[in-house]
Parts: structure tokens; C-alpha cells; sequence
């Protein structure tokens, strides 16, 4: 047996306080987010203020919206447990619906400040993918979201309770968690590469890779699920993902193509 994972438990134990991996690590998350989303703004000329003010509005509409989304395509579970709703601090979130969540909130902010979307969206493109790969870690601790049965050698050894009812003598599986963190990671220094060559950007351009490269990414990996968000037949997450790299296409499209800018509030 070779490099087999095994969460050692959802908690972190300090003697006088116990904390949720889960919680921890969109903590950290969001703080690294803040702090590199103000050293990329420096470089663009975008007051590092006004990215604190904004990541404000991120997470106050980002997390709750995840929540929203997971129990909506889980309302067949939730509408019996209603209590469960609120408890975030157990997993249970979609970073579809974080992303659509702070996009929205993003766009009002920015509309408020007059400041452009596309900038802004750029020099936060590369802290959301970074926070994205750091969170996947919250599902190790949690034992969920992985893939099906597998005996390669980086397996993960996943709790009889957490696993699939008719599955429930198979014990190792995909650790899908660590695809798409290592995948995420491979899209952010993408980005940052990107970002270092102004010259041959357009405002948006970095948040339409964004759609493309990681939507790639979460496409082959959800298939290998066992736990999809599911509409009938259809794993949500790709049929959005599949939306994404057709908007991100058409957005490098027009910018570089067709030479147009993206719509703007400081254009409109």
C-alpha cells in the first residue's frame, strides 16, 4: 500500500477550543485572498482600500449563497432536516454558487464605486482560484466529495459511515478533492503568469481563463463523483461548467477577435 489518505477527522482539538477543519480552511482561504487580491490591485493602479471593502461583500454574499445552492439541489434531504440548513460548520457548500453569489456582489460594488468590473474581476480572478484549491482540503478532513472506487496507490480510505450505501464494502476511492486542488493550483499560476504580462491583456481577460481553465478541470473531475449535485440525470456542476467555457470563449473571443472590449460600467 502506498501513500493511502485517510482524513484524521473533521475536528482540530486545542485543548481548550475545537475547531472544524471545514471553517478553518475557508478562513484561511479568504485572509490569503484579501491579502495577494491587494498586492495584485497595487500593481493595477486599484486602491488596495477598496479590495478590503469588496472582500466584505464577497463573503457576506459568496458563503451564503454556497449554502443556498447545496441545499437547493438538495432539498429532497434538506426539506426533512430543516435544522441542518445553517449548520455550514459540517460541509455541504457549492463553489458554483459561491462564485455566482460574489459575482453578483461584485457587480453591484463596482457599479456603486464606478469602478470597472473587468479590472477588478482580473486582480480577483487569481485569489478565488488559490482560495478554490485551498478549500477542497475541507472535504479530505470531511470525507466527502470523492470519486469512485479505485485501487491505484494514492487511494483514499473513506469511513464506512460516509460511504455510498451500495458501496459500503469498498473502501478506497478517487481522491477527487486532490485532483481539483492540484488542478486549481495549476490554474493559478496560470493566472499570475498572465497577469505579469500586461501588454497582452484586456480587461477581463484573466477572469474569462479563469471560466475556461478551471471549468475544464471540474468537468472531467466531477465526472469521477460519487456525490453530484444532481438535476434528473445531469451532474450540475458540468452543465454549468460547460456554460463557463462557452462564456469564457466568447469573452476571449470578442476581446481578441472581434477587438471589442466587454461591456462596462465605465463604458456604458
Amino acid at each position: 500500500m502506498i501513500a493511502t489518505f485517510q482524513s484524521p477527522g473533521a475536528t482540530l482539538e486545542l485543548g481548550f477550543i475545537t475547531l472544524r477543519w471545514y471553517g478553518l480552511l475557508i478562513a484561511i482561504a479568504v485572509f490569503i485572498g484579501i491579502w495577494l487580491s491587494q498586492r495584485l490591485a497595487q500593481q493595477r493602479q486599484i486602491n488596495p482600500d477598496l479590495i478590503a471593502d469588496l472582500s466584505i461583500w464577497l463573503v457576506v454574499a459568496a458563503i451564503p449563497a454556497a449554502r443556498l445552492y447545496y441545499v437547493a439541489f438538495n432539498w429532497g434531504f434538506y426539506q426533512k432536516h430543516l435544522d441542518q440548513i445553517v449548520q455550514i460548520w459540517k460541509g455541504g457548500i457549492a463553489i458554483h454558487g459561491a462564485i455566482l453569489g460574489g459575482m453578483l456582489a461584485m457587480a453591484i460594488f463596482t457599479y456603486v464605486q464606478r469602478l470597472s468590473f473587468w479590472q477588478v474581476a482580473d486582480v480577483i480572478a487569481p485569489s478565488l482560484i488559490l482560495g478554490q484549491a485551498i478549500g477542497r482540503w475541507g472535504n479530505f478532513f470531511n470525507s466527502e466529495a470523492f470519486g469512485a472506487p479505485t485501487d491505484l496507490p494514492w487511494k483514499l480510505y473513506i469511513p464506512a459511515p460516509q460511504r455510498p450505501p451500495e458501496l459500503i464494502n469498498e473502501a478506497y476511492y478517487h481522491p477527487t478533492f486532490l485532483y481539483e486542488s492540484l488542478w486549481n493550483l495549476g490554474v493559478f499560476v496560470l493566472l499570475l503568469w498572465l497577469f505579469r504580462q500586461p501588454r497582452y491583456q484586456k480587461p477581463g481577460t484573466l477572469l474569462m481563463v479563469y471560466a475556461i481553465a478551471y471549468s475544464l478541470g471540474r468537468f472531467w473531475i466531477e465526472g469521477l463523483r460519487m456525490d453530484s449535485l444532481m438535476l434528473g440525470s445531469l451532474r450540475i456542476a458540468q452543465v454549468v461548467s460547460l456554460v463557463a467555457i462557452a462564456l469564457g470563449a466568447w469573452g476571449l473571443f470578442r476581446l481578441y477577435y472581434q477587438g471589442k472590449p466587454l461591456p462596462d460600467w465605465q463604458t456604458a
